[in-house]
């Protein structure tokens, strides 16, 4: 394996949020591992300045590198480390290479004619990442597996929501073709009319599915071990708290992106002590 490949994994790995620090120890290092993994991969499909075949093979090359550690071929720490939370954890295979073909997706500029197309990308972009934490904390139920899939995919909504103006610019569009039509608007009015009322209403449109989508996640909350979640918790408090900092300016995320200060984040962990 490249040793850049290596290294980019590493500093990944080194930079996994703090708020991991709230899981018990013995589940940092797994989850800091999928979370490099997943963080790199992102990167490569990101690559702004490379043609989308450069940034497909490299994706190839990442997923090529897991696969050999998992048949016994050897090579990269990082990929012998995490093929062995692999096995030691029962994870599928196949979680990780649904994110790894959502980041081909993403390499290759695909945009969603309907919802369920953009739902087809978050069950391999979002919904695979939680699906792999129940299988770390030996909860991977049908049940919980679906409050889960719930949850990931608002946080990948909420996500795409906040991030419109970032994602116009990289020419990327998460905004299903439907509900352009719905709205009466098209790709370009929505790129150059910042601030039209019905830019306003889609958006409104958009937070508000996302908002039933959390809400169908909700018995995860109290279904899943207390060691795990707080963590849970904050998470998908600070989804929702996105939403309603959205909310606050008119759903108008063009302009001006919305993020969580440090008051925010205070009225995040009380929420979450409080189990809101």
């Amino acid at each position: 394996m490249d040793s850049t490949l290596s290294t980019l994994a590493e500093t990944h790995y080194e930079n996994f949020p703090v708020g991991s620090l709230f899981l018990p120890a013995e589940y940092r290092k797994p989850i800091r591992l999928v979370y490099a993994f997943a963080r790199v991969a992102d990167d490569f499909a990101d690559e702004g300045s490379d043609s989308p075949e450069v940034r497909l093979q490299r994706l190839d090359r990442w997923e090529g590198g897991l696969k050999a550690a998992l048949s016994g071929k050897g090579g990269d720490q990082f990929f012998e480390d995490l093929s062995g939370i692999i096995r030691l954890y029962d994870i599928p295979v196949s979680l990780f290479s649904d994110l790894i073909e959502a980041f081909r997706m993403d390499a290759r500029g695909t945009t969603y004619a309907t919802f369920e197309d953009l739902r087809f990308y978050c069950r391999r972009s979002a919904d695979p990442v939680g699906r792999i934490l129940l299988h770390l904390f030996r909860a991977a139920s049908a049940e919980l597996c679906g409050y889960s899939d719930s949850i990931c995919t608002a946080l990948q909504l909420t996500n795409f929501w906040q991030d419109l103006s970032i994602d116009i610019k990289r020419n990327r569009l998460y905004i299903p073709r439907e509900d352009f039509e719905r709205f009466g608007l098209t790709v370009e009015e929505l790129t150059h009319g910042r601030g039209t009322a019905s830019v306003h209403r889609l958006l409104k449109f958009e937070v508000g599915r996302t908002r039933e989508l959390f809400a169908g996640g909700l018995p995860l909350l109290r279904a899943i071990d207390k060691r795990f979640a707080f963590e849970l918790r904050l998470t998908v408090n600070g989804g929702m708290r996105i939403l309603e900092k959205i909310a606050a300016q008119d759903f108008d995320t063009l302009i001006r992106r919305p993020h969580l200060s440090k008051l925010d984040w205070a009225l995040l962990f009380g929420r979450s002590l409080l189990r809101r």
